[in-house]
């Protein structure tokens, strides 16, 4: 049989078909539009999602026997709102995980409603990125809108409706609107009442792997797929990326360098740290996770490459970047502004000490190492809750850099495992799939038996050293400037 795994990223929707064995067989993407209509806004229109959803999974099936396709998994950009209204028409476009036009809203939340209710309510405090202040921003701004919703939903979510009409939500990309209760997987009464919304304009909660419907008559056609194809909650992106790669059970880890960049801890405990600088959600896996989540990543060096340097080849521009641990130029990667840990939307992206002699290798390496310096900062954070990391996982597309890899290993001092397959969230998602449709007893079973590493970079110890002083100096650089955002 076969699964499909759907990751619906932010600048395209990439397609995953995979066998039993988990062995894949094909991956198509598909991209749409991102649009700013204003400085900081950040909007897509989830019927874009659908149209190239299900493009892509003609695309992808085609050439095989279609009848054997059993189920289709998710993984999804987290946080994004979406509403629809009594006839199930999208009210407004979807605002993105990485729209920062919340700040008032987010700034009620925790300081009026308060940061100690917020984490006793749902194990996290506001930012700007979450769905909850997103529903009071269109409430105060577009209130005839608002007056319209009769559903409310994450983006991967919407295809999952369309796809079988089942109005759902998995429990881990439910964490991260702050309307759940994330030790007791279920919403919160309380929080509900503060975004002046009723249960039953939020979707049912599942587990990730488990079925939520199957396809309707009328799409199976469509997609030449039996009306018997199981579809399953699926999770959000950084949860269905750790399924990818194995990073589920105790005390796992998993690096992503995507759009967004984030350092993902699983745990079989809940837990939540004093400042709430990490987020506390909970698991793909039916247990928790730890989350630092860095709004820009892999996106500061496409950034870099494209729009400033007018390049595409990224492996040239890292070729003759050698000389680690001594580069003297600093990166803050903050293009969006940032959540973990600062939680600040007005924080902006800054190159610090240039000097006459700095070249285009040293920027660019300032660029790959910021990065690396952000994620440190959250891995710092889970250490001070004594949470003892080894090793961890990495995928993402800047984890095709070896380069990048390697400054990774020593800026955290990490051994860092390479999976056999970087899909991470599509993977994920097929997996998922496979679980819910009864091919492995749980999720844990099949990363044991689909996740293999082919590689390991190692730190080197005298490097460990240099970066340990550059991360010393790097730490100092945001609260200096904190006050000129």
């Amino acid at each position: 049989m076969y699964y499909i795994g759907v990751d619906l990223g932010t600048s395209a929707v990439k397609l995953l078909l995979m066998e039993e064995s988990g062995k894949i067989c094909n991956i198509v993407s598909k991209e749409y539009p991102l649009y700013f209509p204003h400085p900081g806004w950040s909007e897509q229109d989830p019927r874009d999602w659908f149209a190239q959803t299900m493009e892509g999974i003609r695309d992808l099936t085609a050439g095989i026997d279609r009848a054997q396709v059993a189920g289709i998994g998710f993984g999804g950009q987290m946080h994004g709102l979406v509403t629809l209204d009594e006839n199930d028409q999208v009210i407004r476009p979807a605002i993105l995980w990485n729209d920062g036009r919340t700040g008032e809203e987010t700034d009620y939340l925790n300081q009026v409603i308060g940061k100690d209710r917020l984490s006793q309510y749902t194990a996290n405090i506001a930012f700007a990125g979450f769905t909850a202040p997103k529903i009071l921003w269109m409430q105060k701004n577009e209130p005839e809108k608002f007056a319209r919703v009769k559903k409310i939903m994450l983006p991967k979510d919407y295809l999952a409706y369309c796809l079988t009409g089942s109005f759902c939500t998995d429990v881990s990309d439910a964490s991260g609107m702050l309307l759940l209760d994330v030790r007791n997987r279920c919403w919160s009464k309380e929080m509900l009442e503060i975004c002046h919304i009723t249960e039953d304009q939020l979707p049912r909660l599942y587990e990730s792997w488990e079925v939520v419907g199957t396809l309707k008559p009328e799409i199976a056609a469509e997609l030449g797929l039996s009306s018997e194809v199981k579809v399953v909650a699926g999770a959000g992106d950084n949860a269905a990326a750790a399924v990818g790669t194995g990073t589920v059970g105790d005390g796992q880890c998993n690096i992503s360098l995507g759009t967004s960049g984030t350092i993902f801890i699983s745990s079989r405990e809940f837990g939540v740290d004093a400042n709430n600088a990490l987020h506390s959600f909970d698991h793909a896996d039916g247990s928790y996770h730890l989350m630092g989540c860095m709004l820009s990543a892999a996106s500061c060096n496409k950034w870099w490459a494209e729009d400033i340097l007018h390049t595409k080849d990224f492996a040239a521009e890292q070729k003759n970047i050698t000389k680690l641990g001594e580069n003297n130029v600093f990166y803050l990667p903050y293009l969006m502004g940032e959540r973990s840990p600062h939680n600040n939307p007005d924080a902006r992206a800054v190159f610090f000490g240039m000097s006459m002699d700095t070249t285009r290798e040293d920027m660019t390496q300032a660029v790959l190492e910021g990065v690396a310096f952000g994620l440190r900062d959250s891995l710092e954070v889970a250490r001070s809750l004594g949470i003892r990391i080894d090793r961890t996982k990495i995928c993402g597309g800047g984890a095709k850099s070896p380069l990048w890899k390697t400054i990774i290993a020593n800026v955290m001092n990490l051994q860092v495992d390479v999976p056999e397959n970087e899909e991470g969230p599509s993977m994920g998602g097929a997996m998922l799939a496979a679980v819910g449709c009864g091919a492995y007893p749980d999720v844990e079973t099949i990363c044991k038996k689909m996740v293999k590493v082919v590689d390991t970079v190692s730190p080197d110890e005298e490097l460990v050293k240099k970066y340990e002083e550059k991360y010393q100096k790097f730490k100092k650089l945001y609260p200096a400037m904190k006050e000129l955002f």
